[in-house]
């Protein structure tokens, strides 16, 4: 685990995120970016975008091949889909951070938990609802594979996954400097049917400096 130098007090941007709710925002490149698990095992979806491009976007098997490894830590380097750096991790104090487990939807959901499509929100309306505010136009098809920072899905021998209790705690962050302009577009996630948020979702904060 890497702890930060960086003072909240310094921060030029601070968001806190309700449970269930989205942000979408540009950091700019050089800027320090941070996400605070504020209360623990908050599932934080995470999408990341080449502001100049958005079909450029965040590639988890891109990611997962540049570093010879399935979870993301201090000195990740977040690949996209052109093969380009977005952002590198630079302080990490809840020590990995998942890349397979992708976003829940209502159809999941419907599918795992024999739960009514129609009723049970999911982080792909997040990320949908967010990619609709976004002044340069995202559409379903940029929703693709993200990382779900905080959240723990250990790999079994077999291949298999498994959504496991957390192991971040409050006060948690992560913490990466933006290596080009890029979107940051977060689910704050909803789930309450497996614990990767602990049967009880809590809000996240966002930091951003300069």
């Amino acid at each position: 685990m890497t702890e930060s130098t960086m003072n909240p007090a310094d921060a030029t941007h601070r968001h806190v995120i309700p449970a269930g709710d989205w942000w979408v925002h540009e950091i700019k490149r050089g800027q320090t970016f941070r996400i605070h698990d504020l209360e623990g095992n908050q599932a934080a979806d995470t999408l990341f975008y080449n502001a100049a491009d958005p079909t450029d976007r965040y590639s988890a098997d891109g990611t997962i091949q540049a570093q010879q490894a399935l979870y993301l830590s201090t000195g990740t380097k977040l690949m996209s889909t052109e093969g380009n750096v977005l952002l590198e991790i630079t302080a990490d104090t809840c020590g990995r951070h998942d890349t397979l487990g992708g976003a829940c939807s209502r159809e999941s959901n419907t599918m795992r938990y024999a739960h009514d499509k129609e009723c049970m929100h999911a982080c792909r309306d997040s990320f949908i609802r967010g990619a609709q505010e976004w002044k340069v136009e995202l559409t379903k098809r940029d929703i693709a594979c993200n990382i779900n920072f905080f959240m723990n899905v250990p790999v079994s021998p077999e291949g298999g996954l498994t959504f496991a209790d957390g192991i971040s705690a409050p006060g948690r962050y992560v913490e990466m400097v933006a290596a080009m302009d890029v979107v940051c577009l977060i689910s704050n996630c909803p789930q309450l049917n497996n614990p990767c948020n602990g049967w009880n979702p809590t809000p996240v904060e966002v930091l951003i400096w300069d």
